[in-house]
C-alpha cells in the first residue's frame, strides 16, 4: 500500500511540473482585440528552423530541460481464455440498444476508458488515478453470460489511457508515466497507438502499431478514420533540435524541417504539434501526418470536417525578455487558433486567427454553419484580489478565422465556470458569489446578444443540453461568505434549467448530493456522465462527503469540510414534466466508510446501459442492475 501511495505522489508531482512547464510565456503584440496573425509558413531548411527557435526562446530552455518523461518500453500481449472459448463473433446474439460515450459533437467519437458495442464492454483497468495498466474485453450481454474473455497487458510503466471501438477493430492509446533525463541523454515523450483485430473477441490480434514522438493531447474518430494530436518540446539539446518522427511498424518516417509549418508569432516556448490520421479498417492505407511549430497546444475542438487547435499565450513582463522585443501590453492573454481541415484522413492547415483571453476547455469552442464561436476569459487566471479584473467574452470568427462578431464584458469580476453552445444559442455560467446563468443569442453572427440571465446560488462546472428547451448543469451549491466578496461551495448541485423563455430562464428543478467535500468526475470529465433523454435517464458517479457535526457545537460553518463516506452512482429520472427525481443509488463498496478506508479500486468510474440493464464499472467490479427497478442482477468480480 505504501508503494502505491509513493507512486501516486511521484506521478502527481511529475504531471504538475509538466503541466506548469507547458504554459507558454508568449508575447502579446497590440491592444485589446485579436492581434494580427499571418498565415502559416514552412521552413526552408533545418538551419532556418533552428535559428527561429533559438532566437526567440533560447533562454527558456533551462526551464524545460528536465521536465519531460521517458519512452514507453515494448508492450506484450497476454490472452485470457474463459468459459467462453467456443464463442465466436459470428455467433453473437442480435445487438440490443446500448449507450455510447457522452461526446461533444454528434458523429465525432471521443476516446475513453470504457467502450461498448451492445454485446461486449472494453475496459481500461489498473487504477483510477494511474489511468489503468490493462484492457479487459468483457462479454456483457446477456448478463447471465457475463465474463472476461480476453485481457491485454503491457510492460510495467506502459499505460493505456484511451481506446476506440469500430466494428471488429479496437484502437488503444498508450503512454508512460514519469520522465527521465541525464546529462548524457535526453528522452522525448512518446505515444504508441495499437490497433487490434477483434473479430474473435477472445483472441485479439495486433494489426497495426504506430509510435509517435510527443505527449498525447487528444483524439477523435470520424467514420473509419482516427485523428490524433500530440505535442513534443522544441528546444535545444547539445545545440540541436530533435524533430518528431512517426514509426509505423518497422518503418520510421522522419519529419524534415521543410515540412514543418510555423506561425511567425513570437513565443518563448515552442512545441511541435503533430496531427496524424489512419484508417482503422485498412491497415495498408498510409498514415497521414502534418507538424506545426507553435506554443503548447492544450485544447482541441473537432467538428465533422475541422480540427481546431487552441494555444493560449500569456503576456510576459518586459524585463524578462531577452530578444530585444517589447511587449506593449504585458500580462494580457491571447489564444491562437489553427483550423485544420480533415476529410477522409487527409489533413490540411487551412486558417489561422486569434482571440483575446484564455479558454476553459473544449466546450469553449463550437462550429456552426461555417462560423467558429469562442468563449474566453480575460484577466488573471488565478487571483485573490478584491479588485478582480476578470471578464468574459464571446467571439465569432468566419471560416478564415477572421473576427466578425464580438460580445464583450460578460459578468465583470467573474470568470467562466462552464459554457455550452447549442445551435444558435450559447449558455454561459460565471461565478463569484452566485451563479449567473446567461442565455446568449448567436443567430446573427455579427452581433451576439445576451437574451436573458438567471442568478442563483452555486455554479455549474459542466452543462449539457437535454433538449431544445432544457439544459442540465452539474456543479456545486454555494453560500455567501459573511466577510469578503465570494462564496463557499458546498455539495454537488444538479440543476435543470428551462430556457423556453430565453429572456427569463428558470431553474425548474435541482438536487443536492452530499456536503462540502463531495465530488464527481463529471465536474472535470464529461465522458463520466450517462444521459439519455429518450429514457429520462441520468447516471452521475459521486464521492459523497458528510460533515461530522459533533466537531462543530452549534452552527456548522460554511467552510467546514465533510469526510468521504460513500462512493457510487446516483441514478436520476430527468424530464421536463417532473424535473430531477432520484430513482436510487448503486455502489461497489460495502456499507459506509470513514475517510482513509474507501477502496478506490471499487470507485465507479463509468456507467452504461445495454438493453434493459444498467452496467456500472470500477477497476474491481462490473455490476449489472435492472434498468427500471435498479434491482441487482449480476456482479462480475474482475480479478
Amino acid at each position: 500500500m505504501s508503494i502505491k501511495k509513493e507512486t501516486y505522489l511521484v506521478i502527481t508531482l511529475a504531471v504538475l511540473i509538466v503541466s506548469l512547464a507547458a504554459i507558454p510565456l508568449s508575447i502579446y503584440l497590440g491592444a485589446r482585440g485579436a492581434y494580427e496573425v499571418d498565415s502559416l509558413k514552412q521552413f526552408a531548411s533545418y538551419a532556418e528552423l533552428k535559428e527561429f527557435v533559438k532566437s526567440n526562446m533560447e533562454y527558456a530552455n533551462r526551464w524545460y530541460a528536465n521536465l519531460y518523461y521517458a519512452l514507453p518500453v515494448s508492450g506484450v500481449f497476454s490472452g485470457v481464455r474463459s468459459t467462453m472459448d467456443a464463442m465466436k463473433a459470428g455467433l453473437s446474439p442480435p445487438t440490443p440498444s446500448y449507450s455510447g460515450t457522452n461526446v461533444q459533437v454528434t458523429g465525432v467519437d471521443e476516446g475513453d476508458i470504457v467502450k461498448n458495442d451492445g454485446n461486449f464492454i472494453y475496459l481500461i483497468r489498473g487504477g483510477w488515478y494511474s489511468q489503468g495498466q490493462e484492457v479487459d474485453i468483457i462479454k456483457a450481454y446477456p448478463p447471465e453470460e457475463a465474463a472476461v474473455v480476453a485481457r491485454l497487458k503491457w510492460a510495467e510503466g506502459v499505460i493505456p489511457v484511451e481506446l476506440f471501438i469500430n466494428g471488429d477493430k479496437m484502437t488503444v492509446f498508450l503512454t508512460e508515466n514519469g520522465y527521465k533525463y541525464t546529462p548524457e541523454s535526453f528522452w522525448m515523450p512518446k505515444l504508441r497507438v495499437e490497433v487490434y483485430n477483434i473479430q474473435d473477441r477472445t483472441s485479439p490480434v495486433l494489426a497495426r502499431n504506430v509510435t509517435v514522438d510527443g505527449g498525447y493531447v487528444s483524439s477523435r474518430m470520424i467514420g473509419s478514420y482516427v485523428y490524433v494530436v500530440t505535442t513534443s518540446p522544441a528546444y535545444l539539446y547539445k545545440d540541436e533540435i530533435t524533430l518528431p518522427s512517426i514509426q509505423v511498424g518497422n518503418d520510421v518516417l522522419n519529419t524534415s524541417a521543410n515540412n514543418v509549418y510555423y506561425s511567425p508569432t513570437f513565443d518563448v516556448s515552442y512545441t511541435f504539434t503533430t496531427v496524424f490520421s489512419f484508417n482503422i479498417h485498412n491497415d495498408q492505407q498510409p498514415v497521414v501526418s502534418k507538424t506545426v511549430l507553435l506554443g503548447s497546444t492544450s485544447v482541441i475542438y473537432v467538428s465533422a470536417h475541422n480540427i481546431y487547435l487552441a494555444i493560449t499565450s500569456w503576456g510576459v513582463p518586459t524585463a524578462t525578455l531577452k530578444m530585444g522585443i517589447t511587449a506593449t501590453n504585458p500580462g494580457s492573454e491571447q489564444t491562437l487558433l489553427e483550423r485544420v481541415h480533415i476529410e477522409d484522413g487527409d489533413i490540411t492547415f487551412a486558417a489561422e486567427g486569434s482571440v483575446p483571453g484564455y479558454l476553459l476547455n473544449q466546450f469553449s469552442l463550437d462550429e456552426y454553419q461555417g462560423y467558429l464561436r469562442v468563449a474566453t476569459t480575460t484577466g488573471p487566471a488565478f487571483t485573490m484580489s478584491e479588485q478582480n479584473q476578470q471578464t468574459n467574452h464571446i467571439y465569432v470568427l468566419d471560416n478564415s478565422l477572421r473576427l466578425v462578431g464580438t460580445l464583450d464584458d460578460i459578468a465583470p469580476g467573474e470568470r467562466i465556470y462552464s459554457v455550452r453552445f447549442s445551435g444558435d444559442k450559447c449558455y454561459v455560467v460565471t461565478f463569484k458569489k452566485v451563479d449567473p446563468f446567461f442565455v446568449i443569442d448567436l443567430r446573427n453572427p455579427v452581433k451576439p446578444t445576451v437574451l436573458g440571465w438567471l442568478k442563483i446560488p452555486g455554479y455549474s462546472n459542466y452543462m449539457q443540453p437535454y433538449d431544445a428547451s432544457h439544459i442540465i448543469g452539474i456543479g456545486k451549491e454555494a453560500v455567501d461568505a459573511e466577510e469578503g466578496d465570494f462564496a463557499w461551495y458546498q455539495g454537488i448541485k444538479v440543476s435543470f434549467f428551462d430556457v423556453t423563455n430565453v429572456s427569463a430562464p428558470t431553474e425548474m428543478s435541482k438536487y443536492i448530493v452530499g456536503e462540502r467535500g463531495s465530488d464527481s468526475p463529471v465536474l472535470t470529465d464529461h465522458k463520466a456522465l450517462l444521459l439519455d433523454p429518450s429514457k429520462d435517464l441520468m447516471v452521475l458517479p459521486v464521492l459523497v462527503a458528510e460533515i461530522d457535526r459533533s466537531k462543530y457545537p452549534g452552527t456548522v460553518p460554511p467552510y467546514a469540510y465533510g469526510e468521504p463516506v460513500w462512493q457510487g452512482v446516483y441514478v436520476f429520472s430527468v424530464s421536463p414534466q417532473d424535473g430531477i427525481l432520484l430513482k436510487g443509488t448503486i455502489t461497489h463498496l460495502n456499507g459506509l466508510y470513514h475517510y482513509g478506508n474507501l477502496d478506490s479500486a471499487k470507485f465507479i468510474q463509468r456507467s452504461l446501459y445495454i438493453g434493459g440493464y444498467l452496467y456500472t464499472l470500477s477497476d474491481g467490479i462490473v455490476k449489472i442492475n435492472d434498468l427500471s427497478s435498479l434491482k441487482e442482477v449480476r456482479t462480475l468480480v474482475l480479478s
